[in-house]
């Protein structure tokens, strides 16, 4: 597993390197924040970010959080001091894991493991979101293309949806597609619902 860990204080990153070292972690890397460091890490591709602000200001946890927002991986942010806009802003960004004043070598594996964890169920929730709102939508592109056929052709709804479906079949597409198709020459020809 690659970590990254995103610090300007040489000690501060040393206490999260020898806990990680001493979790059995070796594909460790410090990137310190300044100059074009966002493209560098995406050009590192790291499985997780350890992100050690001590006490940042709005201006650094801005700054950090354009990271969170550009790598979509499993973040951990050690802070020193916080309050609920810095914690808002920090889950909005998509930080996984928020440790306030709990920098201990002995702390970084847990916490490591929780912000893995949740990335995961995160990740999964916004997969399954999408596939629901992917879902729903070819749902509305059918029903349209099923009106049309009803319309056009004086078909029951279910003849309407067989039609779609043996046309997918023979043409070896999908029914979204054959009814996309159906809706765009319908608009063309002046037919659309």
């Amino acid at each position: 597993m690659r970590i990254v860990i995103i610090d300007d204080s040489g000690l501060r990153a040393s206490v999260l390197e020898e806990g990680l070292h001493e979790a059995g972690y070796d594909d460790i890397h410090i990137v310190p924040p300044r100059g074009g460091f966002v493209a560098r890490l995406e050009r590192m591709a790291p499985d997780v970010v350890l992100m050690d602000l001590g006490s940042p200001s709005r201006d650094t946890l801005e700054e950090m959080l354009t990271v969170s927002r550009a790598l979509a991986r499993p973040i951990a942010m050690f802070v020193d001091q916080s309050d609920e806009a810095m914690i808002g802003a920090a889950i909005d960004a998509g930080v996984s894991a928020y440790v306030v004043d709990g920098l201990r070598k002995e702390r970084v594996k847990p916490v490591l493991e929780l912000a893995v964890r949740r990335f995961n169920a995160f990740a999964k929730i916004q997969s399954e979101l999408e596939e629901a709102r992917s879902a729903l939508s070819d749902r509305k592109i059918i029903d349209r293309a099923k009106s049309i056929l009803m319309n056009q052709r004086s078909l029951s709804e279910q003849d309407a949806y067989a039609l779609l479906r043996t046309a997918a079949m023979n043409q070896g597409k999908k029914i979204v597609e054959v009814a996309q198709a159906l809706i765009t020459a319908s608009d063309l020809l002046g037919g659309g619902l």
